[in-house]
């Protein structure tokens, strides 16, 4: 039996750094034996279907590939499609009634400690906020991403070191459960 998964690739095409052109990642994950492959955006969104059932596994299978192929380094996340349903359908925010620059998700490489982000003063950063998910972290930031104060104290390093993590808007998020829908 196969499993229709969303590979999330961290910090490529961004400025013209870190190129890894969307024909090529569907050409990578082929020769990886998945199948059923698609992309979304030019910002490093696959989806696939594999029969191996460890995400971690596959996850380091495409880092691999992609180091080789490319020659430098690059963070990749890969989930299921029904997590990433789960993650849409608690999300606590009212995603119905914002616009999709104003959430966001960031999915991480394996579960996150609450204490992770004890250090962040919440209350400072109002009407911004956030809550932690199931290896995930959900961020309302009503001025969109690129303004967000909240957004920069999440990603300082002592935040996120030693994750792996990548943050999707939520118009990318409905996407891809979309697209991964069994």
């Amino acid at each position: 039996m196969t499993t229709r998964y969303a590979a999330l690739l961290r910090g490529i095409n961004v400025g013209g750094h870190k190129r890894v052109p969307m024909p090529e990642l569907r050409t990578v994950l082929g020769e990886l034996g998945h199948t059923d492959i698609a992309t979304h955006l030019q910002s490093g969104n696959a989806v696939f279907r594999s029969e191996d059932e460890d995400e971690s596994a596959l996850a380091h299978a495409l880092e691999q590939a992609l180091h080789q192929r490319f020659g430098f380094p690059v963070g990749c996340v890969v989930r299921s499609g029904s997590y990433l349903a789960a993650v849409a359908d608690a999300c606590p925010f009212p995603a119905a009634e914002l616009e999709g620059k104003q959430l966001h998700v960031t999915y991480f490489d394996r579960p996150v400690e609450s204490g992770r982000f004890a250090g962040v003063d919440a209350q400072a950063y109002l009407p911004e906020a956030f809550q932690l998910g199931d290896r995930c972290l959900y961020l309302y930031a009503p001025d969109g991403l690129g303004r967000s104060k909240l957004a920069e104290a999440l990603a300082r390093p002592r935040q996120t070191e030693g994750l792996t993590a990548t943050t999707r808007n939520w118009n990318t998020v409905a996407k891809l459960v979309e697209m991964t829908r069994v």
